[in-house]
């Protein structure tokens, strides 16, 4: 979106909601969007998520369904997931490639049936994830399968509410206010479950390492489920805690970790690859995949500890006492859950084993860093 001038952003449906609350909005994505909420800081609403649990507004994110009798096999054209043998009402983190493997965006994709999906995609990506779509279905639906066994459709769930309710006490607070079993929901399921007289898509994950839940949510309904899931100890958290926690659980940001120049072995996410089709699976983007796969990337994505002060996105990257450069920084905060500064960086293959010391420009000083394993955090999602 070339203007982020007020009336060019886009809003969620909680707009009003976020300003009676005392957000600070900013531009996000196209959006307008809280960065945080009264005189709570960024590291309050942080450790607030980390130690109980908080309310996330991501109605940003486009929400899409995707249904027909080739739908399984048109999503693993469009992405490298096994998607066939995916469970129903299970999710996977996926991506979609451009035809060198570069990565449009990453999405997830939660099957409802083989013949029914529920995909959510980025803010950021929109307009470019729906012309792709547009352009591949057109492509796909005059093919020889989707006319012997039946085209896809895609629907785009316009105006639609997207929250996440996200903490160690995430489960006991929407438990509360519903009689489904949240025990049968492990990390990475979801279900139409009853919340106070809704019936809404509640997916068990999320974005922040701590257990959670996202939920769907129409457009008539979103404001009442927002005030319903805003009551002590829930804490309305913004942009600035929602970047921070998800830097310390070691997750992407499209736009600064992620892009279309960037293959997920690159990425580190070759874990989103199915095993079935990393020799022969026929997606788009395959051929960049496997060259990276069989030969190894020529870099990769790793995570940094630097000291003194935080790097930022851009920040370069040497070889200890030297002018080689062999990296640069992609997203970079002081943590406040450890209390040092962290940083996810691509380095140069064979600098990314963890226990590397390196030097990162700050500021014009360089300042010695240390490749350490992401999470940073460690996870405390619900398995069972």
């Amino acid at each position: 979106m070339a203007s982020v001038s007020g009336d060019a952003l886009r809003k969620t449906p909680l707009y009003d909601f976020h300003v009676a609350n005392g957000a600070k909005m900013v531009p996000f994505a196209g959006y307008s969007m809280p960065l945080a909420y009264g005189n709570v800081g960024a590291v309050a609403s942080h450790h607030h998520v980390r130690n109980s649990v908080g309310l996330f507004d991501v109605s940003h994110m486009v929400q899409s369904n995707f249904r027909g009798p080739t739908v399984t096999a048109f999503l693993e054209w469009l992405t490298p997931s096994s998607l066939q043998s995916l469970a129903p009402y299970s999710s996977t983190l996926s991506v979609l490639l451009n035809e060198r493997g570069g990565i449009i965006d990453d999405t997830v994709i939660t099957k409802h049936a083989d013949d029914a999906y529920y995909v959510v995609t980025n803010a950021g990506r929109r307009d470019r994830d729906l012309a792709w779509f547009r352009e591949k279905l057109a492509e796909w639906n005059t093919g020889e399968k989707a006319k012997a066994q039946g085209a896809v459709e895609h629907e785009v769930l316009e105006g639609w509410g997207l929250l996440a309710l996200q903490g160690p006490e995430a489960a006991q607070y929407l438990q509360g206010l519903t009689s489904f079993d949240l025990r049968e929901l492990t990390f990475g399921k979801c279900a139409f479950v009853p919340i106070e007289g809704f019936n809404l898509h509640v997916a068990r994950g999320g974005y922040t390492g701590e257990d959670g839940f996202e939920i769907s949510i129409p457009p008539s309904e979103t404001v009442d489920v927002a005030q319903l899931l805003s009551k002590p100890p829930v804490q309305l958290t913004g942009l600035g805690a929602r970047d921070s926690l998800r830097l310390e659980a070691g997750m992407c940001l499209y736009g600064q970790d992620l892009d279309e120049d960037t293959t997920p072995v690159e990425a580190g996410l070759t874990w989103v690859i199915g095993k079935d089709r990393r020799e022969s699976g026929e997606f788009i983007g395959a051929e960049g995949v496997r060259k990276h796969l069989k030969e190894g990337p020529p870099r990769r994505r790793v995570g940094l500890t630097v000291e003194g002060a935080p790097a930022r996105q851009g920040a370069k990257i040497f070889a200890p006492s030297s002018e080689q450069q062999i990296g640069v920084v992609t997203s970079g905060i002081p943590s406040p859950t450890l209390g040092k500064n962290i940083a996810m960086a691509y380095v140069q293959n064979g600098w990314h084993k963890k226990g590397t010391e390196v030097a990162v420009d700050v500021r014009n000083k360089l300042r010695k860093a240390v490749l350490t394993p992401m999470p940073f955090v460690p996870t405390h999602y619900y398995r069972g």
